[in-house]
Order: structure tokens, then C-alpha cells, then sequence
């Protein structure tokens, strides 16, 4: 079995390889920073590792990865790899914010209908987005980042319904983590209002859940009681309680 992962040198993505990599799988680990995922592959010496050097968020090298590893029988497409920006919409940079959009957006889509091309033709494979359980609400300080979750979310959701009603075999699951303890909050410029999962259980969750078939899958007892009773609010009170917990998380 084999599974590529985007945003593999650090997170969340660094810890799926190592989790797959105990499980026997073979890994191509895409990343920026090519001196990480280097290290990452000395350290997963019992499975078959490739390194790939790229930035997801150039559409071209999203079609030029696809085209290198189209041939490998790709048993996993995980779409890692995304950042966040905080601050308040009309102070944050706008060449950030759509180079945001472009790896957290464009670069899933891409990847993900190039792929899932492959999958329903051999009927088989799985695709695992990272959203995050901002995908669920708006994000009031954190606005472009919310909405890139919410797009993959609802991109996933959609196209886990077209595979179910042609009875096809391949899997598409999208993971909805709350705060996790990666270098996101550094990148985004926020610390976390509460105490974040760590990154090992949130892997484990994920690629558990991915395996299984499951659709959305969200980590821990406490972000899936949170967004249970999100469903007994209105759309102006989750923004007031988004907004005061964003600015607590700049304010920290």
C-alpha cells in the first residue's frame, strides 16, 4: 500500500507518515522545506519512502506532481498541506490570504479531481482532506482561513454523496480537528483559548477514520460536543462567540 501526503515535513502530516509507515505502508511525502521531509525519511527506514520537493500552492506544480506519480499505484491522496492568517479582514495581507487560498483551496481541488479520476477508473483508493472544525461556522479574525475550510469540507461532503450513488468502492473522508498542537499557531500568529489535542492522536484519528470509510471525521469528545450544540444557536450568536474566542487567542 502506498499514500502521498501534502504538508508531510512538519504537524499533522508528519505524524500520518510515521503512523502509516508502522502500519507497513509506502510513502511519497510532498513538502517545501526538503530538509525535513529528508530527515523525515531516514527516520522511516522499514518502508519505501519518496521525497518530493514542491510548493502546492503554484497550481503548476500541483500538475506537475500529479503527472510524476501518476503511473504508482496511489492506494491514499492525503491533501495535508494549509496555513492560516489571523488578524482582522481589512489589516491582513492580501498576497497571504490568496496564497492561502491557493494551497488551502486550489491545490485540494486540483489534487483531489486528478486523482479521484484515477480511483473511480480502478474503483478503488482513498482521499483524505484536512479541513478543520472551522469548516463548520464563519471565523470572525481568522476569516479567510474559516472560509478555506469550509470549502474543503463542503467540496468532500459533495463528492462523498456523487461516489455513494454510483455504489463506487473509493473513499473520500475529511478530517475536522480542533486546536491541535502544531506549528500552526506560530504560522497563523494566534495561540490557542483552550488546550489543543495532540498531534500523534489527531494522525491516529484521522487515518483510523479514513480506513474505515468514515465521512467527517473530528477528533476528541470535546470539539464534538462543542459543535453538537453549535446546532441550538443562531448564525449572529455563533459569530459573537467566534469573534470572542478569536480575540482571545490573538490576545494570549
Amino acid at each position: 500500500m502506498k499514500a502521498l501526503i501534502t504538508g508531510a515535513s512538519s504537524g499533522i502530516g508528519r505524524d500520518m507518515a510515521r503512523y502509516l509507515a508502522k502500519m507497513g505502508w509506502d510513502l511519497i511525502l510532498v513538502a517545501r522545506r526538503e530538509d525535513r521531509i529528508r530527515d523525515l525519511k531516514e527516520e522511516l527506514d522499514t518502508v519505501n519512502v519518496q521525497c518530493i520537493v514542491l510548493d502546492v500552492g503554484r497550481a503548476e506544480d500541483c500538475y506537475a506532481l500529479y503527472e510524476r506519480v501518476k503511473d504508482e499505484k496511489i492506494d491514499m491522496l492525503i491533501n495535508n498541506a494549509g496555513f492560516g492568517l489571523a488578524g482582522e479582514f481589512i489589516k491582513t495581507n492580501l498576497d497571504t490570504e490568496l496564497n492561502m487560498i491557493d494551497v488551502n483551496i486550489r491545490a485540494v481541488h486540483i489534487l483531489t479531481k486528478l486523482f479521484l479520476r484515477d480511483f473511480t477508473e480502478r474503483d478503488s483508493g482513498i482521499i483524505l482532506n484536512v479541513a478543520s472544525s472551522a469548516g463548520f461556522m464563519s471565523g470572525p479574525l481568522l476569516s479567510t482561513y474559516y472560509a478555506t475550510k469550509n470549502y474543503v469540507l463542503r467540496l468532500s461532503e459533495a463528492i462523498y454523496e456523487e461516489l455513494r450513488r454510483k455504489g463506487s468502492h473509493v473513499k473520500i473522508s475529511v478530517l475536522c480537528p480542533g486546536p491541535v498542537n502544531t506549528e500552526f499557531n506560530r504560522v497563523a500568529k494566534v495561540k490557542f483559548a483552550v488546550d489543543g489535542i495532540s498531534s500523534e492522536m489527531c494522525a491516529r484519528t484521522a487515518i483510523d477514520g479514513a480506513l474505515k470509510g468514515k465521512l467527517i471525521i473530528i477528533p476528541g469528545a470535546m470539539m464534538k460536543t462543542g459543535l453538537f450544540f453549535r446546532k441550538f444557536l443562531s448564525e449572529k450568536g455563533l459569530l459573537k462567540i467566534a469573534y470572542g474566542f478569536q480575540r482571545r487567542k490573538n490576545e494570549r
